[in-house]
This record gives C-alpha cells, sequence and structure tokens, in this order.
C-alpha cells in the first residue's frame, strides 16, 4: 500500500502538551485550509453507474468520501516510530553535499530501445546540467546502446559538450542512436574502466534498466566505483512506481491527429470503419489518453481487458449495430491487444526475450472485412498504423519540461554517489525509485479503476466482451 494511502490523525500530533519534532519546513497545520465539501443532501439514489460493474467481470471502484489526498506530501519519518518507518520514496533534488569531486568525474551516458519522443531532450538536460551546474568537463555518449560500450566496438564513443547538444532537441530520435538486446557486462565494464567512468546515466526501458543493474555488479565484482542512475523510457508509460514517463504526453497527443483522420475517412463512407492501432505492448495507457482526448472513439481496446469477437457482445456484432445506428464508426487498438486470438505457432521473441507482437491491426482488418462480407453488409475499413511516426516526433512543450527536470535530477543523484535507481515523478513530486523496485512489476490500466472507466463512459462500449 502506498503512504498515501496511510490514514493518518494530523491534528492529533500537534497536541501542545506534547509537540512532535517535525522538520522545521513541515509544518501542515501552519495555515489552516477548510477543504470540506458542501452537499445538498443525503444520497439515496442508486447510481446509473453500477450497471458497469454488475455487466463485467472487474469490480468497479467506488469512491467514499471519507478517502482523501494527504495536503502536503511530504513525510517526515519523525511522525512513526524509527523501527517502523512508512513507504516512502526519496524526494529528488540537489544536495549540500557531494559525492564525487566534479573536476575528476567522467560522465557517460546511453540511450537504449525503441525511439521514443524526449531522448535528445534528456541527452542535453544531462550535459547541460552536469557541465553548468557542476562543472564536469568531461562527458561522454555511447553509440547504439549497450553495443556501443562493449570494449573494442566499432562504435567510438562521442564526447559531448554544451555546444554539441545545444540544438539536438529541437529534433526527434536520438543522436547517439540506440539499439536492443543484451550485451556482456564485464565486457562493458572493461570499456567503462578502460576510460575512468565514474556516472553512467542509462536511458531505456525495463531492459536497459535490467542491463544496468547487472553493468552495477560486475563494478561491485572490480571494485570500481561508478554510479548508475536511470532515466526510465518507456513510450508506454508503463514503469511502476512512476506517474508518467516522458515522451507519453506528446505520443498521445500525437495520436489524436490519427484518430482525427480515421473520423473523417469513416464518416466520408457509407458504414465506414476507422481502425488505429496505437503502441502498448502490455499496457493500454495511449489508446486510452488518446481516445479520451480525440472524444470520437467507438471502442478501445487494450491487452489489460481480454475482447471477443464473436457473440452477441463480441466486437464484430457491437460493431454492426453501431454501424446501422450511425453509419461510422472508430475503434482503436493496442499493440498488444487481441494476441490471445493468435495461434501460440505463430509466436517468436525478439533479441531482448519479448514476445514479438503480431500486428492486431491488420488481424482485425481482415476479420472486418470477412464478417461484413459474410453478412453482406456494405462497409469500408480504413487501416491507420502511426507508430514510427509518433516514436520519431520532436517534444511537445510539456514533455520538454518533464524531460529537463528529470536530466537535472538524475545528474544531482548521481553527483550525491546515488546509484542503482531511477528518477520520476511520483503524485507529482520528483522521487529516486530503486531500479529493483521499478522493474519488480509492469504499471497497467486498472479494468477496474477510474481511467478505464472514464474510457467506457467516453465510448459507450460495454464494460466486457463475452
Amino acid at each position: 500500500m502506498s503512504y498515501l494511502a496511510t490514514q493518518i490523525d494530523v491534528s492529533a500530533n500537534f497536541n501542545q502538551s506534547s509537540p512532535v519534532p517535525w522538520h522545521s519546513t513541515f509544518d501542515p497545520m501552519a495555515e489552516f485550509h477548510d477543504f470540506d465539501i458542501r452537499t445538498l443532501g443525503e444520497c439515496q439514489i442508486e447510481s446509473p453507474v453500477l450497471a458497469l460493474e454488475q455487466s463485467g467481470p472487474f469490480e468497479m471502484h467506488f469512491v467514499e468520501d471519507a478517502e482523501r489526498i494527504v495536503y502536503d506530501d511530504r513525510l517526515p519519518l519523525s511522525v512513526y516510530d524509527s523501527a517502523n518507518p512508512p513507504p516512502a520514496l526519496e524526494l529528488a533534488g540537489p544536495r549540500k553535499m557531494i559525492h564525487f569531486r566534479p573536476e575528476t568525474t567522467r560522465i557517460g551516458i546511453v540511450t537504449c530501445g525503441g525511439l521514443c519522443p524526449g531522448l535528445n531532450d534528456v541527452i542535453r538536460g544531462l550535459v547541460m546540467t552536469a557541465y553548468y551546474r557542476y562543472g564536469v568537463r568531461s562527458i561522454h555518449g555511447f553509440q547504439y546502446g549497450y553495443r556501443g560500450m562493449v570494449k573494442g566496438s566499432e562504435h567510438e564513443p562521442i564526447p559531448l559538450d554544451p555546444e554539441m547538444v545545444s540544438h539536438i532537441h529541437e529534433n526527434g530520435g536520438t543522436i547517439l542512436g540506440a539499439s536492443r538486446g543484451p550485451q556482456d557486462a564485464d565486457a562493458i565494464v572493461d570499456q567503462l574502466q578502460a576510460m575512468g567512468i565514474n556516472v553512467l546515466f542509462t536511458v531505456g526501458g525495463d531492459g536497459t534498466l535490467r542491463g544496468a543493474m547487472a553493468i552495477s555488479a560486475a563494478l561491485d565484482r572490480r571494485g570500481h566505483e561508478c554510479a548508475i542512475v536511470g532515466v526510465p523510457k518507456t513510450i508506454d508509460n508503463d514503469v511502476k512506481f512512476i506517474d508518467q514517463s516522458f515522451g507519453f504526453e506528446t505520443a498521445y497527443s500525437e495520436a489524436v491527429e490519427s484518430i482525427f483522420s480515421a473520423h473523417m475517412e469513416a464518416e466520408g463512407a457509407y458504414n465506414g470503419i476507422g481502425l488505429v492501432k496505437l503502441m502498448g505492448r502490455h499496457s493500454g495507457f495511449i489508446a486510452c489518453h488518446a481516445a479520451m482526448a480525440a472524444s470520437h472513439v467507438n471502442f478501445v481496446l487494450i491487452p489489460e481487458v481480454p475482447f471477443q469477437l464473436e457473440g452477441e457482445r463480441g466486437l464484430l456484432n457491437m460493431l454492426r449495430k453501431r454501424l446501422q445506428a450511425r453509419q461510422h464508426a472508430v475503434i482503436v487498438v493496442s499493440e498488444g491487444a487481441g494476441q490471445d486470438l493468435f495461434p501460440e505457432s505463430e509466436v517468436e521473441f525478439d533479441k531482448s526475450g519479448n514476445r514479438k507482437l503480431l500486428d492486431i491491426g491488420e488481424f482485425l482488418q481482415r476479420r472486418m472485412r470477412k464478417y461484413f462480407t459474410e453478412i453482406e453488409m456494405e462497409h469500408t475499413v480504413k487501416y491507420i498504423d502511426p507508430s514510427y511516426i509518433i516514436r520519431s516526433v520532436p517534444t511537445r512543450p510539456p514533455d520538454s519540461v518533464y524531460c529537463w527536470r528529470l536530466a537535472q535530477n538524475a545528474v544531482h543523484a548521481a553527483m550525491c554517489g546515488k546509484t542503482e535507481m531511477v528518477v520520476g515523478s511520483w503524485h507529482g513530486r520528483l522521487v529516486h525509485v530503486p531500479m529493483k523496485m521499478s522493474i519488480s512489476e509492469r504499471k497497467q490500466v486498472d479494468p477496474s479503476g477510474d481511467l478505464w472507466l472514464s474510457v467506457l463512459e467516453s465510448t459507450g462500449q460495454p464494460s466486457m466482451w463475452e
């Protein structure tokens, strides 16, 4: 359970006869705020929203008036028994004292995995902060992910300075290149030792973070001191204990444009169907946010909620009813949705050990055409896959700000000697998260949570498929 969910009687800690030694900068009672909400009377009528819960297999989360969010999310450990501290994430930010001497610090930066909006922003932020704020003059970027970190690689490290990175945030992609697949950790440590690297920033997803932990373990075996700090990169927004990953807001914002196009194509033809496939291997956050932002979507299909094609409440029949009523429909599907509809004999794996996804978009397009042809119903299906376009665009301004703040705080943490950690936002605050926790499980859309409820209310689709 998150420490924010812990119920605390704050006022009890301010009894004048037994004061609590709160941190001098933390005083939630210093200013009184009346957050009580006026209500017009007792609620006695059953909500129609209950129908969603009753028609589906997931228990809908209904909010009680007694549920609250702590006004100030800073929780000094002094309010707890020191032997039983609350679960809490370390706050990010510069410290008064640091571990590494800037004049002798040598920094390495590597970007791994697929492209994502914001990679260049993060690289630039790391270089600028290390150079100007701390005075570090030795900064190198490793090319093409971990493969460029192996000693003897054909890809030489690139010296980085403010002049070189001054305009890179205006472009998508990464100036360092990226790659997938594991490399030998000891061979990477050979390179780090040869270059005297004592701070390494890894920008990538769960595979990258696992690789970073393997490198850290190899460094420990060699006795080579090197702080390893991650900036989690996942366009799917599926890193645990982080509110939002960089590039996510840009990704779903760009996806909205494709949904608008699909809507126009669908409306422009009798019984037109606009089908848009978006990123999301295991988590449907992009599909959910883009669909709600566009507000023209009738069906959202995500990995977390299995769906069926056939049957009275199957997708094909529900789509038929939609076309009969409105003569057009828009469907948004995550790339990882519906993979159970494919035979196991077709399953393959990539170099990182991830299951290769089969194209659910093309599959749905074929099945819809077959279905409507068999029932002799006129139709048109327009399939749009904007994935690679979305991955490679420059960041939108809010994401640019977020990337800059992540980079700044990653440098602050590394210069203090903090290691095997990532920096991210949690309840709106930048925090440090242990790498082992960030990869402990994948963040997914909760089928009984408020996000999916919002999607159901936006689309009008059924809460389950039979």
